[in-house]
Formats: structure tokens, C-alpha cells, sequence
């Protein structure tokens, strides 16, 4: 779903499509706390991922991510990080445990898989935004994948949105 044009940012684009990758899951989460009545922004981080499936290496030459998307949502005058980037089923496919969110501590990637082994790091954490800096995350992905990516949404629709 890796994308560089806006339209694959869209809340609505991402509901109707029933999948994304983290930083659009962001952005749909976002506006469904806003909806909610919660003060929703988004938060990058550039994490490393440690059990990077090889496939994805060859294509970043490195397992590194500097836009990873997650979310902050204000509660009893707090704000509490929130990723939602991998669901249940997922997780225990890959031997990962589950991210769960309570309201009151952060609930990020974890830092060990379900074996105690090395999965995510957060190497630096900037600063969040109200609104997606598409820009920002344009240029990070164009830098990988270059700048006509367009989101596939299955093998019949590559790169057609």
C-alpha cells in the first residue's frame, strides 16, 4: 500500500480499501479518535526492524524505517502513543506479541519478539503533527521506491487507485 500520491492518505480511501500500511493506519486512526471527540495527532519515528522479512530488505537495502507512523491521542490530560500497524493475526504468525493499548502507557512495537529476541527499535522519535506532512513522507518513500509509487490493491490492480 506504499504510496507517494495524497489520494492513498485519504481517511476515507483507507476505510473503503480495508488496509494500509502504518502511516496510513495512522491517519485513519487519527480520524476516527477526532470523530470519537479524542484529540488524535500523528507521531513519526525511524525505527529498526530486526526481523525484517528479506523480500522488503532487497527492496530498502537496509532495515531501517524513518517514517514509521503511530498515533497520540490526548487522554486525562495526557498524551498516550498508540501503533496500530500490525493486527492479531498477524502477530502471531510472526512470532510477535500483540500491541495493547490501555489509554493510560504508551503502546508501541515492542522491542522483543515472542522468543525475547530483538524486533523493533526506536532509534529517534520527531516531533508529531496535527495534520499528515505529506511532503515529509513523500520524499522519505520516493527515496526507496522512487516517485511514481503508486498503493497495489491486489495482483490484478497493481499500482491503480
Amino acid at each position: 500500500m506504499i504510496s507517494v500520491f495524497i489520494e492513498a492518505f485519504r481517511a476515507s480511501r483507507i476505510l473503503e480499501w480495508g488496509k494500509g500500511y502504518c502511516v496510513q493506519k495512522a491517519v485513519l486512526l487519527a480520524a476516527l479518535g477526532r470523530a470519537a471527540g479524542i484529540p488524535s495527532r500523528l507521531a513519526f519515528a525511524k525505527i529498526r526492524n530486526h526481523k525484517l522479512p528479506e523480500h522488503i530488505f532487497q527492496i530498502m537495502k537496509a532495515n531501517t524505517f524513518h517514517g514509521h507512523g503511530y498515533n497520540q491521542f490526548l487522554l486525562n490530560g495526557q498524551w498516550v502513543s498508540a501503533a496500530a500497524t500490525f493486527d492479531k493475526n498477524l502477530c502471531e504468525k510472526n512470532g510477535l506479541p500483540t500491541v495493547e493499548f490501555d489509554g493510560k502507557s504508551d503502546a508501541i512495537l515492542p522491542e522483543k519478539d515472542l522468543k525475547g529476541e530483538p524486533y523493533i527499535e526506536y532509534v529517534e522519535k520527531f516531533p508529531p503533527h496535527d495534520d499528515l506532512p505529506f511532503h515529509w513522507i513523500a520524499e522519505k518513500i520516493s527515496e526507496i521506491v522512487g516517485p511514481e509509487k503508486q498503493p497495489w490493491l491486489d495482483k490484478d490492480h497493481e499500482g491503480k487507485i
